[in-house]
C-alpha cells in the first residue's frame, strides 16, 4: 500500500454542494453529518483534513462521477485538470482536439468570456478549498478541542493539521489571485452566511498569502519530517519564492531579494535532484523521490477521477500509441498534445540529446485544432513504475501518478532568474550552476550545459523542464509574452498563425455567475 494522505468514501467529513459562486465562501455542510460528530476525536479531525487535501484530488465523495461543484460535469472539475486548462491550453505549450466540450475552444484560442465553464469550474474549485480550510479552523480552535477532551500530543498534532490547512488555503488564495486578480475574500473570522464575500484587491491578496505563509512556516513541521502528500516548511518557502518572484506582476513592485532569500530556503532543506528527469513523472514517484516538496497524491484504485494524472496521461494519447505502454490498456483519449513551439525549444545546434523531450508523431504544426495528430503528443507522463510495472488501475484508466506542485528544480530557476532581475544577495556564478544543473541531468552529461545565461534563456529553459506542469501561463505573463504580438503561436487570439491579444487577458474574469449573484463583486477590465 502506498504511503499517502489518502481521501476515501467512508470518510464522515464535511460535504458542501457548491452551487452558486458568491455563496461559496459561506457555505456551510448540507449533510446530516455535524461537526460535533466529525470533530468529536482525533480520527475525525485526521479525516476532516483529508478531505480538504482530498478537494485537490477527489471530484466527490463517492469516487469517480460524484461532484462536489455544482453547475459543471463532475469528470471535468478535478483541480489540477481545470488548472492545466487554464495554465497550458492558453498558452504555446499545448492544446486540446475536443472543441465541443464547453470551455475549451475558447480557451485553445484565448478568446474565453466570462461565461467560460472552464474558467469558472477553477474559481468554483480553488474556493471550494478555501471553504473546507475555513470550516476545519473554526473547528479546532483551543476551546473546542477543550470541549472535545483532546489534550496533549493529540492537540499538538491537531496544531500542525491547522498550519497546513492554511498553506492549503494560501496555495488557493495565490491561484484565484495569478489567474483571476481580484477573488471575494473571506477567512474563519468572518460570518457565516450573515453577509456576502467581500472582492479583496490583488496587492491586498499579495500581503494575505505572504503573511499566512511566514505564519505558519514555523508552525509547519520540518521539511521531509511529515508524511508524504501533506505539507510541510519547504513547501511554505517554495510557495513564498514563487509568489516573490511574480511580486511585479502581482502588485508592481518587484521583491527579487526575497525570491532568492526563500529559493535557497528550499534548495539548503535536503531535497536533491532526482538522477532520471523521466522518473518523477511515474507511477511510484512517491518512492525515493529526493526533488518532488509537496505534490497532489492520486491512486487509480483509492481515489478515482477523470481529472488528475488520469486525464493528464489518457488525453495525452491514442490507441494508435499503444495505451498499455502508458499503464492505460483501456485508455487513450486523443485530446492534448503540443503546438510547434514546445518541441522547437528542444533544437539543440551541438546535436546532443535533451531527455526531457519526451514526444510522439511526426507532424509538430497545428493546422487543425480538432485533429489530435496536428502536434506531437506528449510522452512524459506514465501510469507504470521505475520497473516497468502497470501500476493499478480500475478499468485499466485511472491512474496513480502523482503530480508534483514544487520540486526543487523550480527552487533553482527561481534563484536564477530573480538573479538575473537584479535581486540583492543573488551570485551570478551559483545562478548559472543551478541552471547547469538541471541541463547535466537532461543531457547525461556536460554537453548541454552553458558559460552564461539570460533571462531568455530563463524562459526557454523553464519550458523545458517544467512543460505541462502547470507553470506556463504564469511564465509567459511574467515575461511580458502572454498577450503581446511579439511572441506568436498557432491560433493564440483565433488566428491560424497566431496574434497578439488584448492585455487585460493577462487576468482571466470572475465568473459572470458570481457577479451577477453578488454585488459586491467588480468585474475585472476588459470583460
Amino acid at each position: 500500500m502506498r504511503n499517502k494522505l489518502k481521501i476515501y468514501a467512508a470518510l464522515m467529513v464535511i460535504v458542501v454542494a457548491v452551487t452558486s459562486c458568491a455563496k461559496d465562501l459561506n457555505l456551510k455542510p448540507t449533510n446530516d453529518v455535524t461537526s460535533d460528530v466529525v470533530y468529536a476525536t482525533p480520527a475525525g479531525y485526521k479525516g476532516a483534513l483529508a478531505k480538504v487535501y482530498g478537494s485537490f484530488a477527489q471530484t466527490g465523495n463517492s469516487g469517480a462521477g460524484s461532484g462536489d461543484l455544482g453547475g459543471i460535469d463532475a469528470g471535468t472539475s478535478d483541480f489540477f485538470r481545470l488548472y492545466f486548462g487554464a495554465q497550458e491550453l492558453s498558452t504555446d505549450e499545448a492544446v486540446c482536439a475536443w472543441l465541443g466540450d464547453p470551455g475549451v475552444s475558447e480557451i485553445d484560442q484565448m478568446t474565453w468570456s466570462s461565461t467560460n465553464l472552464m474558467l469558472q469550474g477553477l474559481y468554483t474549485r480553488s474556493i471550494y478549498q478555501i471553504t473546507l480550510v475555513n470550516e476545519f479552523i473554526r473547528e479546532s480552535t483551543d476551546a473546542k478541542l477543550a470541549s472535545r477532551n483532546i489534550t496533549g500530543n493529540d492537540a499538538a498534532e491537531i496544531k500542525y493539521y491547522i498550519a497546513e490547512a492554511r498553506f492549503l488555503r494560501a496555495f488557493q488564495y495565490w491561484v484565484l489571485m495569478d489567474l483571476y486578480g481580484n477573488p471575494p475574500f473571506i477567512t474563519e473570522n468572518d460570518n457565516i452566511g450573515k453577509e456576502l464575500p467581500k472582492q479583496t484587491t490583488r496587492a491586498a491578496l499579495f500581503s494575505y498569502v505572504e503573511s499566512e505563509l511566514k505564519a505558519v512556516e514555523t508552525l509547519l513541521k520540518d521539511p521531509r519530517t511529515n508524511e508524504y502528500g501533506r505539507a510541510d516548511k519547504a513547501a511554505a518557502w517554495a510557495l513564498l519564492a514563487r509568489l516573490y518572484l511574480n511580486a511585479q506582476v502581482y502588485t508592481g513592485s518587484e521583491r527579487n531579494a526575497d525570491a532568492i532569500t526563500y529559493a535557497n530556503k528550499v534548495i539548503g532543506a535536503g531535497y536533491t535532484l532526482h538522477s532520471q528527469y523521466k522518473n518523477l513523472f511515474l507511477a511510484d514517484n512517491n518512492v525515493n523521490n529526493p526533488e518532488t516538496i509537496f505534490a497532489i497524491a492520486y491512486d487509480g484504485v483509492k481515489t478515482q477521477n477523470y481529472g488528475g494524472a488520469t486525464y493528464l496521461i489518457n488525453a495525452a494519447i491514442n490507441a494508435a500509441m499503444n495505451p498499455t505502454s502508458f499503464g492505460v490498456p483501456n485508455g487513450g483519449w486523443g485530446g492534448n498534445r503540443t503546438r510547434q513551439n514546445l518541441p522547437n525549444k528542444f533544437t539543440d545546434a551541438s546535436g546532443a540529446t535533451d531527455k526531457r523531450a519526451m514526444f510522439f508523431g511526426d507532424k509538430r504544426n497545428v493546422d487543425d485544432l480538432a485533429t489530435f495528430t496536428d502536434g506531437l503528443a506528449v510522452t512524459k507522463f506514465k501510469n507504470i513504475t521505475q520497473s516497468g510495472a502497470t501500476a493499478p488501475s480500475v478499468g485499466g484508466t485511472f491512474c496513480s501518478m502523482d503530480i508534483p506542485l514544487f520540486r526543487l528544480a523550480e527552487a533553482y530557476m527561481i534563484y536564477a532568474e530573480a538573479t538575473l532581475r537584479g535581486g540583492n544577495g543573488g551570485s551570478l556564478a551559483t545562478a548559472t550552476s543551478y541552471f547547469n544543473n538541471l541541463r547535466t541531468r537532461a543531457y547525461g552529461n556536460a554537453s548541454g550545459n552553458v558559460a552564461s545565461i539570460s533571462l531568455n534563456d530563463i524562459l526557454d529553459e523553464r519550458s523545458r523542464e517544467f512543460y505541462w506542469e502547470g507553470q506556463r501561463r504564469t511564465d509567459l505573463v511574467r515575461f511580458g509574452k502572454y498577450t503581446d504580438a511579439s511572441y506568436l503561436w498557432p491560433y493564440k487570439g483565433g488566428v491560424k498563425a497566431g496574434r497578439g491579444v488584448e492585455t487585460y487577458r493577462n487576468l482571466f474574469p470572475i465568473p459572470s455567475t458570481d457577479i451577477i449573484a453578488n454585488p459586491n463583486l467588480k468585474q475585472n477590465t476588459g470583460y
